[in-house]
C-alpha cells in the first residue's frame, strides 16, 4: 500500500512539475505580444493601403494551398515600433476554380485571407530570418488555429507543418519568389 501511495504521489509531482513547466515555456505564437504587434502591422497595412477600404490591386496570378487559388503579393519596407523590416502582403483570393478576371471584377467577393511576413529586429528569431508571420482575415482579425490560437509571431515555429516548416524550402530568405514587385 505504500508503494501504491509512493508512485501515485510519484505521478502527481511529475504532473505538477510537467505543468508548470509548460506554464514557463513561452508559446512559439499566438502569444499577447504577438497578437498586438500584428495589429501595428495590420494598421501599417491600412495606411500603405495594402488592406482594407481603398486598397491598391494588382493583376492577380495563379496560386495554390494553402494560400489561394488566384494571390497578389505586394513587396515593400515598413516601419512598426521604430523598426525598418521588409513587408510581403500576399493576398489569398478563391474557391478554387476562381479566375483572375473574376477577382478583378470582385476582389472583396474572393478574397479568404491576407498572408503576411515581416522581418522584425535581428535576434527575434534568428533561426528563420526573423520573419514575423501573420494570418489576418478579410475583416482584419486574426485567423486561428482550430483550437483557438492566434496565426501571429513564429508561427508553426519547430512543427513539422505550417508558415515556417513550408518556407524553410523558400531558399536562402524563406521567400519562394525572387521577382520582387515593389510597392
Amino acid at each position: 500500500m505504500k508503494l501504491v501511495a509512493i508512485a501515485a504521489g510519484a505521478i502527481a509531482a511529475s504532473i505538477a512539475a510537467t505543468a508548470a513547466f509548460a506554464q514557463d515555456m513561452e508559446m512559439p505564437f499566438g502569444t499577447e505580444a504577438d497578437m498586438a504587434y500584428a495589429q501595428q502591422i495590420w494598421e501599417t497595412m491600412q495606411t500603405a493601403r495594402l488592406a482594407g477600404p481603398g486598397m491598391i490591386h494588382a493583376t492577380p496570378y495563379e496560386g495554390t494551398d494553402p494560400h489561394g487559388m488566384q494571390l497578389e503579393t505586394f513587396y515593400t519596407t515598413a516601419t512598426i515600433g521604430g523598426h525598418e523590416g521588409d513587408l510581403i502582403v500576399k493576398r489569398n483570393y478563391g474557391p478554387a476554380g476562381v479566375t483572375a478576371d473574376a477577382v478583378l471584377a470582385d476582389p472583396a467577393a474572393h478574397l479568404g485571407a491576407y498572408t503576411v511576413m515581416y522581418r522584425r529586429e535581428a535576434g527575434f528569431d534568428a533561426d528563420n530570418k526573423d520573419w514575423f508571420w501573420v494570418k489576418f482575415l478579410p475583416d482584419g482579425t486574426l485567423d486561428q488555429t482550430p483550437d483557438g490560437m492566434a496565426l501571429a509571431g513564429r508561427v508553426a515555429k519547430g512543427m513539422d507543418t505550417g508558415c515556417i516548416s513550408c518556407h524553410v524550402g523558400g531558399g536562402e530568405d524563406m521567400v519562394f519568389t525572387s521577382e520582387y514587385l515593389t510597392y
